[in-house]
């Protein structure tokens, strides 16, 4: 923890009052070097307009899309600003993220959360976005069999927003609590020790569940032709034999930031369900705290929250 000056917006910028941030596993993979980044961590949020060079901003409830684009190149241009070569990226790349009382960032990065959706479901729309973006590369048909492996927080959002476009969705994990969370939304999971025993193959498989070995997974239980979708980002270089997806014709699709429209659009229809997956609320001052209980397997998403009461 450590005192510094409150943030300065700059022109087009918004101070952003911070009322909720959630620690993804984005951020514990930079605890371990992830990015070489230095900085302020943190990238999903809810919080408060309390300064803007646009005064209709202020006091809207808001969060934000988290690349920063230079504007001007080619990407930036085509609407691409998340691919821009020259982004930052708020918590990641040389940009103070949100775990911390105030934050900065452009008028364009923000959508204004409506009325009717609460802060502690707000803070979820950045990987609930992430969530959306598989459905932007992919056409999945009413016939395809999906599986999402992992049972974590964002499969967790996975699964909720796969089973509103698939009738043939399996998760597969190894935390049987987790795993009933979704069987209430009628959804088949089944545990992971079973799936190994089987020799089920999918058109499509997304790989959320933040370890190499679930890559492996997928590349086994990947039919030919299929798609690989991947999720999970990691700190570590990692070696594999490309062989299989050369001989299996596999298309392996990088997965990340989403559309924020959307899953704002699927919280305030109530489409998913997503303050059941907090396992808890900790002030910035228990930081250390709450990152120890966010690396524990029995945990779902942990909020930071500035001079919170534990929950």
């Amino acid at each position: 923890m450590e005192e510094i000056s409150r943030p300065v917006p700059g022109e087009k910028e918004a101070l952003i009052r911070i009322r909720y941030a959630g620690i993804c596993n984005t951020d514990l993979e930079i605890m371990k070097g992830y990015m070489n980044y230095t900085g302020i961590l943190g990238h999903e949020f809810v919080g408060v307009v309390e300064e803007a060079s646009y005064g209709d901003w202020i006091g809207k409830t808001v969060v934000g899309e988290i690349n920063l684009g230079c504007g001007e190149c080619e990407f930036c241009r085509r609407g691409m600003k998340t691919h821009c070569r020259r982004r930052k990226v708020l918590g990641i790349q040389d940009k103070d993220g949100v775990m911390a009382e105030y934050c900065t960032l452009p008028i364009y990065n923000l959508h204004v959360v409506p009325p009717t959706i609460p802060a502690l479901a707000a803070v979820f729309v950045e990987p609930l976005a992430a969530a959306c973006e598989i459905l932007e590369q992919l056409n999945i048909l009413p016939e395809y069999q999906v599986v999402v492996l992992g049972d974590g927080k964002l499969a967790q959002l996975i699964a909720q927003v796969l089973r509103l476009h698939s009738r043939n969705l399996l998760v597969v994990g190894k935390h049987p609590k987790k795993l009933e969370l979704l069987r209430e939304s009628s959804i088949k999971t089944m545990l992971l020790d079973e799936f190994q025993r089987s020799d089920d193959s999918f058109h499509v498989v997304v790989e959320a569940t933040g370890s190499w070995k679930g890559w492996e997974l997928a590349l086994q239980r990947v039919r030919p032709k299929g798609f690989i979708v991947l999720k999970s980002t990691y700190a570590n270089t990692l070696e594999f034999n490309p062989a299989p997806i050369v001989i299996n014709e596999i298309t392996v699709i990088g997965s990340r930031c989403g559309p924020f429209a959307n899953a704002i659009s699927l919280l305030e229809h109530n489409q998913v369900d997503v303050e059941r997956l907090i396992s808890g609320i900790y002030s910035l001052t228990n930081f250390e705290k709450a990152f120890r209980r966010s690396r524990e397997s029995s945990a779902l998403k942990i909020l930071l929250e500035p001079d919170s009461t534990e929950q």
